[in-house]
């Protein structure tokens, strides 16, 4: 078997290292990723600029891209072998509820779904987590139980792991996404030139993270699994809006 291993946090971060070694147990793992933190960068390509790739000493691959172009690259022509999965991961905290519109953990999972491959996205939730391991051999296992029953094709895992060692994880829930509240208010500062910036506001507090939310599995210690797909169609509002538009002309 052969593993991409992507992430956001960086091609240097800790997380990333752990979860190549752990998965060379058992299956040869690439590792393409960017070469400097792109949390929160969401489903970005690269268009403006042309991307570089670098092979570390380590024999990661360095992009000075975001986590979709060093997956998109990768899965399109960058190397003569493809991979048959893909992994993102290991995030340093949560990709929870809302995060997922904006991680660029999750959109490296979602690149590889969209390229035809099975794919997982692996966060470590805390502060500062510590317990890469953990979510590591959380990673293993899951990649095992898919090769034994696979899922359907268009299936993306976003699997949360608490920061904690593995004899204290209290099981795998499979959980929707939770919801927060709105965002906090930018912090405003001011530049050199006096000119006004601003930082953006933190993430909002939980707000839906009651039982059965990938929130709620987290607080009881469990390894929160939800499975997302990328087809955003609302199909509850297809018939409804077809009589919506119904006789609908656009008036000068």
């Amino acid at each position: 078997m052969k593993i991409l291993v992507s992430n956001d946090d960086g091609v240097n971060a800790e997380g990333i290292a752990i979860l190549a070694r752990t998965l060379k147990s058992i299956a040869e793992v690439t590792v393409v990723a960017p070469d400097r933190d792109c949390s929160a960068a969401s489903n970005s390509l690269t268009l403006s600029r042309p991307l570089r790739v670098t092979k570390l000493d380590n024999g990661f691959h360095s992009v000075n891209g975001t986590p979709t172009d060093s997956v998109h690259l990768a899965l399109t022509g960058l190397f003569q072998e493809l991979p048959d999965m893909v992994v993102s991961g290991i995030n340093s905290g949560g990709n929870l509820g809302d995060d997922v519109i904006y991680s660029g953990t999750v959109a490296a999972a979602m690149e590889g779904r969209d390229l035809g491959y099975p794919a997982i996205a692996i966060s470590l939730v805390g502060e500062r987590p510590k317990h890469y391991e953990t979510a590591a051999m959380v990673t293993k296992n899951i990649v095992l139980r898919l090769l034994q029953e696979p899922l359907p094709a268009n299936t993306i895992l976003n699997v949360n792991v608490p920061d904690l060692p593995i004899s204290e994880l209290k099981g795998f829930e499979i959980c929707r996404l939770g919801k927060r509240h709105g965002a906090r208010p930018p912090v405003k500062n001011v530049d050199p030139k006096g000119d006004p910036v601003y930082w953006i506001g933190q993430v909002g507090r939980e707000q839906q993270a009651g039982p059965g939310t990938d929130f709620y599995a987290i607080k009881m210690n469990k390894v929160a699994i939800t499975p997302i797909q990328i087809d955003l169609t609302d199909y509850q509002l297809l018939k409804p809006m077809s009589d919506w538009v119904d006789g609908f002309e656009v008036i000068e």
